[in-house]
């Protein structure tokens, strides 16, 4: 008897895979688009200065340097993100975000209703400064059996923590995977653009919590509301113990470790926005001359960066100190430290590696003399554009490429060489396209099928993933209402 073969489900490629095969195609292009320079003025292109020149094709041998020349370019961003990830590694290990979201949880027993933004508001702090999002998964077990204890039902559960970090990462104020990555390719200071994030930070997180507790409120006065009623024995099996089982508790010593982790983004806040610059307020800068002008001390301390100058240089050096601190103050040996940190850099080695190949992308194009022929075409395209509308066009535009580079280290890395520059053309500033980028990510992330994190919940909680997509496309298209409003707001006054 003939075996019939199964059929195997389409899958996607990874980010890998489709940027090699994005670079690849490039490569191909250089071979058929015409070659052409701009003049640059402080690294943006001038309107009206292009000329074609010599072609130069990128051949196999230049498409397999590529990923390795990405690397050498973008080495400043890989080791901040190895650094960073080895920080969190040492940080996760002590338990202390747990304990202290676990803290919260117990304290606001019985009122749960006002628990519901409060925890959302922390996961939104975590998104919007370093990218939660996997972490999350070990907070559904700690807060779900307390808010269906209170008559709410699992999505309401996965809601507050998933909506709540995706929204901080959609208004990503400081985080390095999306924002820092971004601005760092686009040529401009990580504190350029930090008013219209922080608008669109706070604008997102509070329709997310009238979203949330809308449906919360109408569950809880009706559990039949509840897109799984049907199904509740099965969503709620899981949940259906004490809350205080595998708890950590909110140890001194864990207080602590959070406490250093929360003031180093806080100083990380500070030292890159460029006051002087920006905001002609110097303090910083005086503060700075007038301690490196003290005898004997300014020499110990050596060539500081005033607060205000701080790039990627600076904040890896933080967070390597940070990793140390944490690690001491919770009792960690040297030798614990060491290994904590190598094995979060570890974790997130593969943010860093397709750095280097997204990178070898724009490599590619500049190399072979193609990218500025590509910005000619952009610019012949949106003259009749208005420039404070194209951020909200980058921005739809960036919802569906998404799912073609999931990564949105990778799609920054791919794309921001092109689109920044197009916005020099409508006098857009570039962090409005740094912002689109992230933004969009981000807001495919709540309904794409792709999405590990997202489908990590659901499968915990036993949450249908067509049941969710229907319960959540109103916010979805709510959330790009309000991303398109910001950006389009912010590109015009700020």
């Amino acid at each position: 008897m003939m075996q019939t073969k199964q059929k195997q489900k389409f899958k996607m490629p990874t980010s890998f895979t489709t940027i090699i095969i994005l670079t690849a195609i490039v490569a191909v292009l250089t071979f058929l688009i015409p070659a052409g320079q701009y003049e640059y003025v402080d690294g943006m292109p001038v309107s009206g200065t292009y000329q074609v020149v010599e072609s130069n094709p990128q051949g196999l041998w230049d498409i397999l340097h590529a990923p390795v020349a990405g690397f050498k370019g973008a080495i400043d961003i890989v080791l901040f993100v190895l650094v960073l990830g080895g920080c969190l590694g040492v940080l996760f290990e002590t338990k202390a975000i747990d304990a202290g979201l676990s803290k919260v949880v117990a304290k606001l027993k019985g009122r749960e209703k006002i628990l519901i933004p409060i925890v959302m508001s922390i996961c939104s702090i975590g998104g919007t400064t370093y990218g939660m999002a996997e972490e999350t998964i070990a907070f559904y077990p700690i807060l779900i059996p307390v808010l269906l204890a209170a008559g709410y039902d699992v999505v309401t559960g996965v809601m507050v923590v998933f909506l709540g970090a995706g929204v901080g990462i959609i208004g990503g104020i400081t985080n390095p995977f999306s924002v820092g990555i971004g601005s760092n390719l686009a040529g401009i200071s990580l504190g350029d653009g930090i008013i219209a994030r922080v608008i669109l930070y706070l604008a997102s997180l509070v329709f997310a919590i009238f979203f949330v507790m809308h449906y919360a409120e109408k569950v809880r006065k009706d559990p039949t509301k509840s897109i799984v009623y049907d199904i509740r024995e099965i969503t709620n099996a899981p949940f259906q113990k004490n809350l205080g089982e595998d708890v950590p508790e909110f140890t001194k010593k864990r207080k602590q470790a959070l406490t250093i982790f929360g003031l180093m983004f806080v100083l990380m806040i500070i030292a890159i926005i460029p006051w002087g610059s920006k905001f002609d307020i110097h303090i910083f800068e005086n503060l700075h001359a007038a301690i490196m002008n003290i005898p004997v001390l300014g020499s110990i301390l050596g060539h500081t960066v005033p607060l205000g100058d701080w790039f990627f240089t600076e904040m890896t050096m933080l967070f390597l100190i940070g990793a140390v601190l944490i690690g001491r103050i919770y009792g960690f040996r040297e030798k614990k430290i060491v290994e904590l940190f190598i094995y979060g850099a570890k974790d997130i080695l593969s943010v860093a590696l397709i750095l280097g190949v997204a990178k070898g992308l724009s490599i590619i194009m500049t190399d072979g003399l193609i990218i500025d022929t590509i910005l000619h075409q952009g610019e012949i395209l949106l003259s009749n554009i208005k420039g404070v509308i194209f951020p909200a066009i980058a921005y739809i535009l960036y919802i569906p490429m998404s799912l073609l580079i999931p990564s949105s280290s990778g799609l920054q890395t791919a794309t921001i060489p092109i689109l920044a520059p197009l916005g020099d053309f409508l006098n857009v500033g570039r962090e409005f396209i740094v912002m689109a980028c992230q933004a969009g990510s981000e807001t495919m992330n709540f309904i794409s099928p792709t999405q590990a994190v997202l489908i990590g919940a659901l499968t915990l909680a036993n949450i249908p993933y067509e049941r969710w997509l229907k319960h959540i496309l109103p916010f979805f298209f709510g959330t790009i209402l309000i991303t398109c409003v910001v950006l389009t707001l912010g590109c015009a006054f700020l």
